[in-house]
Order: C-alpha cells, then structure tokens, then sequence
C-alpha cells in the first residue's frame, strides 16, 4: 500500500492559507484571543509533528480542524469552564443591529446545533468535514444545520 505522506512545504503552504479559519474555529470554542492563539499554535504544532501519522493528505483539513477542537477542549477543561459561545468571530470594526441579534440567536441554540453551524457558517467546512470534525453521520449535520437555521430564522424575524 502506497502511503503519501505531508512534506514541511505542503502543511506549512496549508497552514498559511487556514489560519484565519483555524482562528475562528478556536475563538468559537474559547472567547478569549490569547487561548485562541494558543490552542492554534498548539494544534499547528502537533499537527506538523504527526503530519506523517495521517493516511490521507486529502482529509488534512479536517485533521488539523480536529487536533484544534481537542486542544480548544482540553483548554476549556483546565479551565473548568463549562462550553459556552458567548462570543462568535468576528471583525470587530462594524457590529450592526443585524449582526448582534444573529450572535444572541446563535448562542442560544442548543450545543448540538450550535458546533453545526459554527463549523458550517463561521469555519466553512462543508457537510461531510463537519461530519467528520464532530464524529457525525452527514445526515446528521444536514439535519441539525436545517433545524438550526429555522430556529435562527424564527430567532431573527422576531
């Protein structure tokens, strides 16, 4: 069996053009800059260091995505913090009215439904990487991604 392998050149080509994403996924789950930054920089770490250990290169996005979420959660655990996303990403230049009612909408959605869209919406992961960051069915993310926009949708009409 042939088994290519993440040379240097390609995760840090990857990692360059993730960041930003990597960012919001982290401060989704942390709220705080300085953790974000750390969890990033952890998961970027761990990710070079094992890059060898994942079997397929295409699935790299979702890898890294996914050393990222555990480390954002093993942060949230020293913490003893329970999970909660007070805060969604943002550029923090111009909040309109618009813009706060999705954030209050969004954070009140259950957990479940709330990991769906952060990762659909805010990370822009597709249904299948979603899946696969959040050990799902795809049906599954289908589903809780259409019930979570008709409840923002209720949410944000109101």
């Amino acid at each position: 069996m042939f088994n290519r392998k993440i040379d240097k050149e390609t995760y840090i080509s990857f990692i360059t053009e993730n960041k930003e994403m990597l960012y919001r996924v982290a401060f989704s789950y942390l709220h705080d800059e300085t953790k974000s930054l750390d969890a990033v920089d952890e998961a970027v770490y761990q990710g070079y260091a094992h890059r060898h250990d994942l079997k397929e290169p295409k699935y790299l996005k979702t890898w890294v995505t996914r050393i990222l979420i555990n480390e954002c959660l093993k942060i949230i655990r020293k913490g003893k913090r329970e999970l909660s996303m007070d805060v969604l990403p943002e550029d923090s230049q111009n909040l309109g009215e618009d813009l706060i009612h999705l954030k209050i909408a969004v954070n009140n959605l259950p957990e479940d439904l709330r990991k769906v869209v952060i990762l659909r919406y805010f990370g822009g992961f597709t249904i299948s990487e979603t899946a696969e960051i959040l050990e799902i069915p795809n049906g599954t993310v289908s589903t809780r991604s259409r019930k979570a926009l008709k409840i923002l949708k209720i949410e944000i009409s109101d």
